[in-house]
């Protein structure tokens, strides 16, 4: 909900919108996702990882680590522009993503 919120205060939409409750998104759809990315950020509390898929080798298990929840569904929030793939909610990441 926080995502929503921040993208409504920026007067920011999605071109598509996926209630992930009602779509479940399984690691190989989701690993499906990742393949066609050039990086992923995910972020967890705090903790912010960015992978360059582009330019260094990441297996599937790691991919899948940082993007699939406890539930064995792809965490939401998740958004994707381009060849960049969030995962997770930070401000400071998605102002500085916006800006790209």
């Amino acid at each position: 909900m926080k995502a929503h919120e921040f993208l409504g205060q920026k007067h920011l939409s999605a071109d598509v919108v996926v209630d992930a409750k009602k779509n479940r998104i399984d690691r190989d759809e989701a690993l499906k996702m990742a393949h066609k990315a050039d990086e992923i950020y995910s972020m967890k509390g705090k903790k912010i990882v960015r992978l360059d898929l582009k330019n260094a080798k990441a297996d599937d298990e790691e991919i899948a680590s940082l993007m699939m929840g406890p539930t064995g569904n792809l965490r939401a929030p998740t958004w994707r522009s381009g060849k960049t793939i969030v995962v997770g909610f930070n401000e400071e990441t998605y102002l500085q993503l916006l800006k790209k």
